[in-house]
């Protein structure tokens, strides 16, 4: 097979992978659509449940209460079918990869897909119940807390993705030191800027409030520290380094 015909037959698999993303991300957007308001209730309760009585939230837009279920029913979607992707570009990627290089990668994808759920989980389970509650007692006497549902889902949103994104840490750490690029001595050493830098990005990625920014940052900590204990494992030996 020529250069041309090779380049040929990998770009028709990359459009027929595609092509199967998106039709499994389209389905299941359109399972979760008749759910739409119940979806959006069941992500709003974090909040709901914090809101002083007779209080409810709010749309400020005519077209928010229409778009802004859809919106979550995409985003249930995307999430739901997030497996189905990482799969399809596991197999487009796979035959071009070394029997060893599968072994490897496999098995990550699969836990970073895990951790990333696991974040959002995090985030609306023990995060959002602290922080709501917080941010519902400060309100100052006399305020009412009625929250615009488009704005709650923007902020939810970005709770979700930096939560998400933070508990990606130990796969960082084992491919840094898997593929050589520092050592578990090194990372150890470096223990006090990572405690330092959790909090910095914990302030960066969170809302200007010090409960959400520590219930990031200790978690990122916490998830370094065990991407340092699993990354001794996959470290190379250093006689392999030296044969190479």
């Amino acid at each position: 097979m020529s250069d041309t015909d090779s380049f040929v037959s990998h770009l028709l698999e990359l459009r027929s992978r595609l092509l199967k993303i998106v039709v499994g991300l389209t389905v299941a957007i359109i399972v979760f659509l008749p759910f739409s308001n119940e979806l959006y209730t069941w992500l709003a309760q974090p909040l709901l449940k914090q809101m002083p009585a007779g209080t409810h939230m709010i749309a400020t837009a005519v077209t928010t209460p229409f778009l802004v279920p859809m919106k979550v029913s995409t985003l249930v979607g995307i999430v739901v079918s997030l497996p189905y992707t990482l799969y399809q570009a596991w197999a487009f990627v796979a035959p071009g990869l070394y029997a060893h290089e599968r072994r490897f990668i496999g098995p990550l994808i699969v836990a970073s897909t895990a951790l990333f759920l696991m974040g959002m989980a995090f985030a609306y389970f023990f995060v959002f119940p602290v922080l709501f509650g917080y941010v519902a007692n400060s309100a100052t006497q006399g305020v009412a807390v009625m929250t615009d549902i488009g704005s709650y889902l923007d902020f939810v949103t970005t709770m979700f993705i930096s939560f998400g994104v933070a508990f990606e840490v130990p796969i960082a750490v084992v491919l840094l030191v898997r593929f050589n690029l520092v050592g578990v001595a090194s990372l150890k050493e470096a223990r006090s800027y990572v405690i330092v830098g959790a909090f910095v990005i914990g302030a960066i990625l969170t809302p200007p409030d010090v409960i959400s920014q520590v219930m990031l940052a200790v978690p990122l900590w916490m998830l370094y520290e065990a991407g340092v204990f699993v990354a001794r494992f996959v470290e190379p030996k250093p006689q392999l380094i030296e044969s190479a």
